[in-house]
């Protein structure tokens, strides 16, 4: 099997087990919007969430990153008994980290809530505290995770990572239909944890059959796990500044009008779910056998394995740009106005989700080449560029917040997202010569223009076949999914028609698997 068709096969399962997983979580988002709407209560989940998750999120991701080349290392150099000696030593030190981390969170949550809120007062403000402490074992749940993923992804065993959204997400919904109450915002923050700690154990098994015994050794003296601590320190301020974005959009929008959170929040969510069902799909497959590349210095494949990436995910992020700009609101109205959440907060969600949708191609070809540099084991340079986007970002908001309120702070983010990109690119370019900008420029010219032409259509099915109909909630959910459908459709003919190589390659392997089947 070529490298083209193992990607595309891998990228594919765990795109559909993604797919699945974000299709319950969407079903999440509108129990959550439902029972809880989009104002006082959710604004002070979704904010003390953020503060518990976001020391975490930042150590978990620089870990998973940093893990997956050094893995890749032992193997070659020590094989499979050094690589499960190693993944012990590095999970008990995970483990000793994440209930320090833990302890402290506990400790400074009033002083990190005033930090990230400073509009919440008096009970909104003990509301957070509370929120918070009670989901800090989320801490320790992450650490598990993203140590187990790291591991799997080197192996290039990528189901039980793919599927762990799935009982994430039930766990949700099971409160949600059944015990979940208005007013009693304290059980979702008790189900978080729960729901958490299913993303570590369903990986277990997968571990258990790599032959992995675990034990309380630690050893301190272990070379891999100083150059990890090297190797992580630049990618945890990565990170950690890459977090700043959403902490400096949070504590902004907390001054703002009632909702202006949740609306940033649900309308990121949304946006983001084409990022985690396909660019991560693409991203997980391709970051372990870039390490391979880069370990056995074979940079001609190197640059054909992020050539094929990059135009994958062009071919993805640039129909789904058009398709949000268009169907943002309806979006919206149909999966989510109803209960708690009104026409207003509709308004401000589907605006948000508008601004950013502009920055979904830059945040996606940005996720690959961080990890194309974390490949070679160059920490630095994503660093560097997350700083950057992040000085930008700061800037923007303060420009944008007064004139165009939360909207501002998407459009800041998105704009600052695709100048850091371009960074990136312009800086890779200097290290590994030319890289194929050309092949890029026609694969995205030509998505654009099947995108543009399915966008008209799209636009025409929905917008002036729709008022002709009932106006009934299913007859609007029918024609979005329909209007949809043709787009996609149309979208691939156009892609082919076009010559676009990705999209035939796709497209072969899937029918091949479907033929297999």
């Amino acid at each position: 099997m070529t490298n083209t068709q193992k990607v595309a096969q891998s990228a594919a399962m765990i795109a559909i087990f993604t797919l699945i997983s974000k299709f319950l979580g969407f079903l999440r988002e509108i129990l959550i919007a439902y029972t809880y709407g989009s104002g006082y209560e959710t604004d002070t989940y979704f904010l003390a969430m953020t503060a518990t998750v976001i020391v975490m999120t930042i150590v978990g991701a620089a870990l998973n990153t940093t893990l997956v080349p050094i893995f890749t290392e032992i193997d070659k150099k020590s094989g499979k008994e050094g690589k499960l000696k190693f993944l012990n030593n590095i999970l008990n030190m995970v483990f000793f980290l994440t209930i320090i981390l833990a302890l402290l969170g506990f400790v400074l949550s009033p002083k990190v809530i005033k930090i990230l809120a400073r509009g919440f007062e008096g009970e909104q403000f003990q509301l957070a505290v509370k929120l918070n402490r009670i989901g800090l074992p989320i801490i320790i749940f992450l650490g598990f995770t993203y140590v187990f993923s790291g591991y799997l992804h080197s192996s290039e065993i990528f189901g039980p990572p793919a599927i762990m959204g799935l009982p994430y997400n039930l766990v949700f919904i099971i409160f949600m239909v059944f015990f979940a109450k208005e007013g009693q915002i304290e059980g979702l923050m008790l189900v978080s944890v729960i729901a958490a700690s299913t993303q570590f154990l369903i990986q277990v098994p997968a571990i258990k059959h790599q032959g992995y015994k675990y034990s309380l050794d630690i050893d301190l003296k272990d070379p891999y796990l100083r150059k990890a601590l090297f190797l992580v320190i630049p990618v945890l301020i990565g990170s950690a500044v890459h977090q700043l974005n959403t902490i400096v959009d949070k504590t902004l929008a907390s001054s703002l009008v009632e909702g202006s959170i949740s609306a940033l929040t649900y309308a990121s969510r949304i946006n983001d779910l084409i990022v985690s069902v396909f660019v991560m799909a693409i991203t997980t497959v391709v970051y372990p056998m870039l390490a391979k590349a880069f370990n056995d210095e074979d940079y001609l494949q190197v640059k054909k394995i992020m050539g094929l990436g990059i135009n994958i995910i062009l071919i993805i992020t640039v129909p789904a740009t058009i398709g949000i700009l268009i169907l943002s609101e309806p979006m919206i109205k149909i999966f989510f106005q109803r209960g708690a959440f009104t026409e207003t907060a509709t308004i401000m969600t589907s605006k948000a989700l508008v601004f950013y949708s502009i920055g979904l191609i830059g945040s996606s070809i940005r996720m690959l080449l961080n990890r194309v540099y974390y490949s070679f084991q160059d920490t630095r340079s994503p660093m560097i560029n997350g700083i950057t986007g992040v000085a930008a970002n700061i800037g923007l908001n303060l420009l944008l917040i007064d004139s165009m309120g939360h909207a501002g702070l998407a459009l800041a983010t998105s704009i600052s997202t695709t100048f850091a990109s371009l960074l990136l690119f312009i800086n890779l370019r200097k290290q590994l010569g030319k890289i194929g900008l050309k092949q890029y420029l026609i694969c995205f010219f030509k998505s654009l223009l099947a995108s543009i032409i399915m966008g008209i259509v799209v636009y025409l099915m929905y917008f002036k076949l729709t008022p002709l109909l009932p106006s009934l909630w299913i007859v609007q959910l029918l024609m979005l999914l329909l209007s949809v459908g043709v787009g996609v459709v149309l979208y691939i003919i156009l892609c082919s028609a076009l010559g676009i190589r990705e999209m035939r390659i796709l497209i072969a392997t899937l029918v091949k698997k479907l033929k297999a089947k």
